[in-house]
């Protein structure tokens, strides 16, 4: 019998998060564990989960990931309730415009929201996660990104002047990405694979429908391709890639280019408090 895989999806009370957590369920050899910034959410997407697919009810953990602070508590729950974590799946976001607003906001520690939400708070869960990952490798951590990406400037990273709530998505898409670029690198990919993806273009999301009003591809198309990164054993050892739906293509350049990945990756322990090495 195998050992069933135990999966952190940040996110899973809405949207793409939560239609992968049915999706994996109903694999049936999946143990979910669920974020959200609202346990009434939660609780509502675990009882459908367990509802609809059989099994135990996925286990919750509730946490604002525009406070740093509560994804250290987030990450500290997660490691008090279970010795192995397989796949952390970061998919926790905000978009470019509504329902967060399109004007400048700041993160609960003085950041610009969408680089503290989309970026920094994986950034730093995933770092938190990571000696629990490396305990139970081979295992993977998958960031949804997207193909809206900007690169960034290091003298604004918080984009004070000429702010522009799509250009700050863009910006932490790419960060997304370059971070995962850079542990690809520093990690074994034996221990830990780091990849992203653009799940799909326009789902129909909540976000994505407040915003444009319109949806473009199905989320069973994002769900299909964000699954196989969790789940597909022809990518185990794959690690450092981006990929468009199913398909693996290129990031932005700066992306890969080594001492921005360097810079970015030095500014991000800095901000989250972690100490550099």
């Amino acid at each position: 019998m195998t050992q069933s895989r135990i999966v952190l999806i940040t996110g899973a009370t809405d949207g793409l998060g939560r239609a992968l957590a049915h999706r994996l369920a109903a694999d049936g050899d999946t143990t979910l564990l669920l974020h959200g910034r609202s346990q009434e959410r939660l609780d509502a997407t675990a009882d459908a989960i367990r509802d609809a697919h059989g099994g135990p009810r996925p286990r919750t953990f509730r946490a604002d990931l525009a406070s740093l602070a509560q994804v250290r508590t987030l990450a500290a729950d997660v490691r008090a309730a279970t010795d192995r974590l397989d796949v952390l799946v970061s998919n926790a976001g905000i978009g470019g415009g509504e329902p967060d607003g399109r004007d400048r906001r700041l993160s609960a520690d003085g950041y610009e929201l969408r680089f503290a939400v989309n970026y920094l708070a994986g950034f730093l869960l995933t770092h938190e996660l990571l000696p629990l990952l490396r305990a139970s490798a081979p295992a993977r951590v998958v960031n949804v990104a997207s193909l809206g990406q900007q690169e960034i400037e290091f003298d604004d990273v918080m984009l004070e002047h000429g702010y522009d709530g799509m250009r700050a998505y863009c910006q932490s898409k790419l960060a997304q990405i370059s971070s995962a670029v850079e542990l690809s690198e520093r990690v074994p990919a034996s221990e830990v694979t780091f990849n992203s993806l653009h799940p799909a273009t326009f789902m129909p999301t909540k976000m994505v429908l407040q915003e444009l009003g319109r949806s473009v591809d199905s989320l069973e198309t994002g769900v299909e391709a964000t699954r196989r990164l969790v789940v597909d054993p022809k990518l185990a050892g794959v690690s450092g890639r981006f990929f468009d739906r199913q398909r693996e293509t290129t990031a932005l350049k700066q992306a890969y280019d080594k001492e921005a990945r360097g810079e970015l990756y030095r500014l991000s322990l800095e901000l989250v408090g972690l100490p550099k090495d």
